[in-house]
């Protein structure tokens, strides 16, 4: 794994420091997991996009 340091704004770390403490997982499982669910949404998009047929204009 690779450690990585992240900025957020303070009402952003606040509430995944609420989901954190509801689940009762770490800050940093959250986050992760937060970010790795966003790479699969955003490479799905992506792939979806790319196989739409192009228009010729």
């Amino acid at each position: 794994m690779v450690q990585i340091t992240l900025l957020l704004e303070p009402q952003v770390a606040l509430f995944y420091a609420r989901i954190a403490a509801i689940t009762e997982l770490p800050l940093e499982q959250v986050l992760a997991d937060a970010l790795f669910k966003l790479a699969g949404e955003l490479s799905l998009e992506a792939l979806s996009n790319s196989a739409l047929p192009e228009i010729p204009s």
